[in-house]
């Protein structure tokens, strides 16, 4: 461990020349605005299947009976009060719509589901068998899981939290099949022409006169091996689809997505666009005139069908909605179906993986996304920086560059299809991700997300079976410790929490809360990192500062990115800062709004210093 300590700082201490003698090569300009904003959100990610989970005891391909599944009744009252007072205005149920499982539910009228095309054992949560219903998996009641459902949002409502679930509009199961379609609505593909590969009004892409088959593996064997009637290494599929990954094979690869198949939404085999394209102009309309636009044109089959999906759900609550793989449907899609769900629910919360940022604006602008994630370049860079590949001056670039959508780009550290914050493979310990997490909630105006039991520093170590370690499975019935200790066998009240993970809960639940009533973290931005790294003495490699203003609050962020060393040194704020602020000659107490310590903001012609001590992974966001 010594060595590993050693070699990071001498990184660090090798980049930091690097860039100390290239500074003049990069000038930066360093304010940035944005526009005003409603508050801060924040997103508290659940995979529903698990959070109520009270078994231990892990088994690899466990199964309900040896590894129990979570309910939508744990979420009682107590539960979601408490997720608010962490500050949590959102919650995301991962997991919801009812996707393949292999379980036996034919007593309910649900077809069993096979092996060879279903990853883990508890399904992919992203191979949607039936969108007009939820997982069986999740009730008390079969019979009545959509019931069930209901009333965990009407819970959710009455505890003051909206709603996201998923929504997966580039694939669905490739045994797709819904129980529960509204009057007058047909199954994916109902209506298809399978003679041919492509036609516009096909809900799937075809491989005509070849039949479906089973990816193979020398490592791989479906429910580790188990016996099970359905596996034989077939699933019968004439003519094959499209994966959904966009494989063309009749036989996928084995890591091709070959439990799930394409979507078509009029995109031909070529490449083009078999549809209307929005005129030009039509990325500084709103909502409304997207919508307008839209009412008289013919559009592609899988278009209305997504998109009475979609009303289908927020007629029954549902505030918002998480879309898997975005930028794998068109924009003009999700103007259409976007515009549609604002026309009835303005406020709705709409949030899409997109991972190309030369596509942010399109999806943000034309295809009238709320919110899409902040993985390439935020999570990656600070990732890069606690694992002691980079320096954190780079972040002050990647919020100048997105300085106009900025405001749309949600944060996060954790979610279920990353490596856990606390995992060895990232950060190495919760408490080195709390600078982070104070960077990736107070950066910028977007929304921030946190995945459950990352507050109480949850570290993915289970081998679920299909799931291995340092991501928490969605594949397999599986417990979380971290979050089973707060959950405290159903009191939700951390009575079985280490003291570390006391410490750590309260932590987020002070941040959190600070960001949801901060007017300066939907002001203006600007870094300070630049002239501190250039002119202040022991301004470590790890270290990185910034101000976020507004008329009625100013702040002064630092974060201590370093696990290992404690820097003393008298923080500046430059004089174009003071100037802003308004601030004559004199002494300023600044206070720090996580844990209330206090400091001197000394300004002596027009140029302000506060003189600091900052511990390892410590933060402060100091408040004027």
């Amino acid at each position: 461990m010594k060595k590993i300590v050693l070699s990071v700082l001498a990184l660090f201490f090798t980049m930091s020349i690097t860039f100390a003698q290239n500074k003049s090569k990069t000038p930066m300009k360093n304010e940035m605005e944005v526009v005003d904003q409603p508050k801060k959100a924040v997103v508290y990610q659940v995979f529903t299947r698990l959070f109520g989970n009270k078994n231990t005891t892990n088994k690899p391909w466990g199964t309900i009976e040896e590894n129990g599944v979570g309910k939508f009744n744990d979420f009682t009252d107590k539960a979601l009060q408490e997720i608010k007072k962490l500050g949590v205005t959102h919650i995301w149920y991962t997991g919801v719509p009812h996707h393949d499982v292999i379980r036996d539910y034919t007593k309910y009228g649900i077809s069993n589901d096979d092996p060879d095309v279903v990853k883990g054992r508890a399904g992919s949560p992203y191979a949607v068998k039936d969108y007009y219903n939820v997982n069986p998996d999740l009730a008390v009641d079969p019979a009545k899981r959509l019931e069930e459902f209901e009333q965990l949002i009407e819970r959710t409502h009455k505890n003051g939290l909206k709603v996201i679930i998923d929504i997966v509009p580039n694939h669905i199961a490739r045994n797709y099949h819904s129980l529960s379609n509204p009057k007058g609505i047909k199954d994916f593909g109902a209506d298809d022409d399978t003679a041919v590969e492509y036609a516009r009004n096909n809900n799937f892409y075809y491989i005509p006169g070849k039949a479906f088959e089973v990816p193979t593996s020398d490592t791989y064997r479906p429910l580790g091996g188990e016996q099970n009637p359905l596996i034989d290494g077939k699933f019968t599929e004439f003519p094959a689809k499209w994966t959904g990954n966009g494989s063309r094979q009749a036989k996928p690869d084995i890591n091709d997505w070959y439990e799930t198949v394409k979507v078509n939404y009029g995109i031909k085999p070529d490449g083009s666009k078999d549809f209307p394209e929005l005129p030009a102009g039509y990325d500084t309309k709103d909502y409304k005139e997207h919508f307008g636009y839209w009412k008289d044109k013919d559009v592609p089959s899988s278009w209305k069908k997504f998109r009475d999906i979609a009303l289908y759900w927020t007629a029954k609550g549902v505030d918002g909605f998480r879309y898997d793989m975005a930028e794998m449907v068109p924009y003009e899609f999700w103007s259409y179906m976007n515009s549609a769900i604002k026309m009835k629910k303005p406020n709705a919360f709409l949030l899409a993986e997109v991972y190309n940022p030369k596509e942010y604006r399109n999806y943000i602008k034309l295809g009238k996304m709320d919110y899409l994630y902040d993985k390439v370049e935020t999570y990656d860079h600070l990732k890069a920086v606690i694992q002691g590949n980079a320096l954190p001056d780079p972040l002050s670039e990647i919020q100048k560059n997105m300085m106009d959508i900025e405001h749309h780009m949600l944060h996060f550290l954790d979610n279920h299809d990353e490596q856990r914050l606390a995992s060895k493979e990232f950060a190495g310990t919760p408490e080195k991700g709390k600078p982070l997490m104070v960077v990736s909630a107070t950066i910028s105006s977007a929304p921030t997300m946190v995945y459950f039991g990352q507050e109480v520093g949850e570290a993915g170590n289970e081998n679920g079976g299909f799931g291995t370690r340092s991501r928490t499975s969605i594949f397999d019935y599986v417990g979380v410790p971290s979050h089973q200790r707060w959950m405290n066998g159903g009191k939700f009240d951390g009575g079985q929490l280490t003291p570390k993970e006391k410490e750590l809960r309260d932590f987020y639940s002070r941040l959190l809360n600070f960001t949801l009533k901060s007017e300066a973290l939907i002001g203006k931005f600007q870094e300070i990192q630049t002239i501190n790294r250039n002119e202040t003495k022991n301004y470590d490699s790890g270290l990185y500062s910034y101000v976020r203003y507004s008329d009625s609050e100013k702040l002064i962020v630092v974060a201590n990115f370093s696990w290992v060393t404690t820097s003393n040194f008298k923080l500046i704020v430059p004089a174009d800062v003071i100037s802003k602020w308004s601030l004559a000659d004199g002494n300023y107490t600044v206070t720090d709004q996580l844990y209330g310590s206090t400091a001197e903001l000394n300004v002596t012609k027009g140029v302000g210093t506060i003189k600091l001590s900052v511990k390892p992974s410590e933060s402060f966001i100091f408040k004027l």
